[in-house]
């Protein structure tokens, strides 16, 4: 039930209690009515006007129990389904995460040996040019000397 009605509902039981006895009832016949038959006819009347409106309460009490518990069991399915959704969303990207970090990973080792290798090779090379320049130069410094120390023949 709607709010305006559950308001209503006591309004009009207390309209039913206020509201004089003659506007309730039928016509006052004078032969056969009194005010004392008045007034048990007007408490009788309002007996039943306060048990339909606590029936009428007490069912859009139920109503909005029930519709209360609906609603708290939808939200809770819908929060169990977005949470498994989170979930699942958080495992793909921690495994895309981790495939890409193997891969690269994978890469800068490679890259790493290859880089190393050419190190070596370049340091290999050079190694040779130095070894093979300072082989000439000394063999060029001892040619000298030998010159220098070799007796010179006299002069004529």
């Amino acid at each position: 039930m709607t709010n305006k009605i559950l308001l209503s509902l006591p309004l009009l039981s207390c309209a039913l209690l206020l509201a004089p006895s003659h506007a309730v009832a039928q016509a006052p016949d004078s032969s056969t009515s009194s005010p004392k038959q008045d007034i048990k006819d007007a408490g009788k009347d309002t007996g039943h006007a306060v048990k339909k409106t606590g029936q009428a309460i007490g069912k859009g009490t139920k109503t909005a129990a029930v519709k209360t518990k609906e609603g708290t069991e939808t939200a809770a399915h819908k929060t169990a389904e977005g949470t498994k959704a989170a979930a699942e969303k958080t495992k793909q990207g921690t495994e895309t995460a981790a495939h890409k970090t193997a891969e690269g990973t994978k890469t800068a080792a490679e890259k790493t040996k290859e880089g190393t290798e050419t190190a070596a090779h370049k340091t290999a090379t050079g190694t040779k040019k130095a070894v093979h320049s300072v082989a000439h130069g000394t063999a060029k410094t001892a040619d000298k000397v030998e010159d220098k120390t070799a007796p010179k023949p006299p002069n004529p």
